[in-house]
């Protein structure tokens, strides 16, 4: 019998050895094995509108069942076009500018492996959604990190302009924010797009919470899209995908818009990884985006209402509260309940107290930035939030 020869080769690249799994998705295994509400990962469990899934359903009986063009089915690409016409007030070309990809996820990392050469830096402020860094570290570019500061986590604008230099390939910009909930004024919009010129950078800008967004008596709050900005059409990537809008997340059906060079390279990029998104979904999602407009308020008034039942019941179990203007996460401090670090208090409030939420170091480059954060999700139907609630009061009792 041969014996194996023993190997010094490492089997596991040092990008993969670079980031662990998810942060995110682990707490959803944790709330799973231990019986807790589970208002860490953003999906939705209530149901999705009944005529999408209808069209799921006819589509599938159609036998729309077989690949769909490489880079999305016409049908869904013209969708997409005309809600983006009277969304955002572009015009996008459905045939050069937009690439239908697994989700979002994909979508940004094809985009930034279809731009990125190594050695070029990404900026990323922070907290920021757990997948940028490992995009980053997947297409070999190098993550600078600006830090957005609570309570309202806005940036300093020379640490910014710091983080632009000549290797500078490209920014991105999550709005409105995960995990903050912050939405970024036009005035903080038009510094990020001054600079990008200044430095021939782009902007990939990730929209998914784009109908989601809070009024304010105090200050106006609006989406506004870097594409929309002037000398911004031709050097931004946007990210966008149904999951959130249409509470549809495991459909996995995304896409980008770009200028018609960048939208090529993504193509190109995107068909070797994952050929294509689902067909049925595909034309399901045309029927989604064709909604119209008061669709979008209606979402808007219950993730309001969701928020305002949420709010008020973390406060009271102690945590100081960072008040989102968009998407559907509340960031929290905990240093009131004195545990060593978000990951210590996490394990006991799964564990112990029956919720769910999302340590805050995930969410930095250095995990002691996040050390007394956590971040909790209501995208959830009122029973589960009053479930959470009532769970949560056990906090005040210790």
């Amino acid at each position: 019998m041969t014996r194996p020869v023993a190997s010094s080769r490492r089997h596991v690249s040092q990008k993969a050895s670079r980031f662990t799994e998810s942060v995110i998705r682990e707490m959803t295994r944790e709330a799973l094995k231990y019986e807790a509400v589970n208002l860490s990962q953003g999906f939705p469990d209530f149901a999705a509108p009944e005529e999408l899934k209808r069209a799921a359903m006819r589509a599938i009986e159609d036998d729309v069942n077989q690949y769909a063009i490489t880079w999305g089915a016409k049908d869904f690409r013209d969708a997409v076009a005309a809600k983006t016409k009277w969304s955002l007030g572009l015009d996008v070309d459905p045939e050069t500018e937009l690439t239908v990809t697994c989700g979002s996820t994909e979508g940004m990392i094809a985009a930034m492996m279809a731009t990125v050469d190594p050695t070029e830096e990404v900026v990323i402020f922070e907290p920021f959604y757990e997948n940028y860094a490992p995009d980053a570290i997947l297409s070999d570019a190098r993550p600078r990190y600006v830090p957005l500061r609570a309570p309202d986590w806005t940036f300093d604008q020379a640490e910014l302009r710091a983080a632009f230099n000549e290797r500078t390939k490209a920014i991105i910009i999550c709005n409105p924010n995960n995990p903050t909930g912050k939405v970024f004024t036009r005035d903080e919009l038009e510094f990020i797009a001054a600079l990008c010129q200044e430095h021939d950078a782009l902007c990939f800008t990730d929209e998914i919470y784009e109908h989601i967004i809070y009024p304010r008596e105090d200050a106006e709050v609006a989406h506004i899209s870097m594409a929309q900005l002037p000398g911004m059409r031709e050097r931004t990537v946007i990210v966008n995908s149904m999951s959130k809008t249409y509470s549809v997340t495991g459909w996995r059906v995304g896409y980008c818009i770009a200028p018609p060079e960048i939208t090529s390279a993504i193509r190109k990029v995107h068909d070797f990884l994952t050929v294509g998104a689902a067909a049925p979904l595909q034309r399901a999602g045309a029927y989604a985006l064709s909604l119209p407009p008061e669709y979008y308020e209606h979402l808007q008034k219950e993730y309001l209402r969701r928020r305002d039942m949420l709010l008020p019941a973390l406060e009271e179990a102690g945590f100081r509260v960072f008040r989102p203007d968009g998407a559907y996460y509340i960031m929290t401090d905990i240093s009131r309940f004195g545990f060593r670090d978000d990951v210590e208090f996490t394990r006991h409030l799964v564990r112990e107290i029956g919720v769910a939420c999302v340590p805050g170091s995930s969410f930095y480059s250095r995990p002691e930035l996040g050390a007394q954060q956590v971040r909790f999700c209501f995208c959830k139907r009122d029973e589960t939030l009053e479930a959470a609630a009532e769970r949560l009061r056990k906090l005040q009792k210790q």
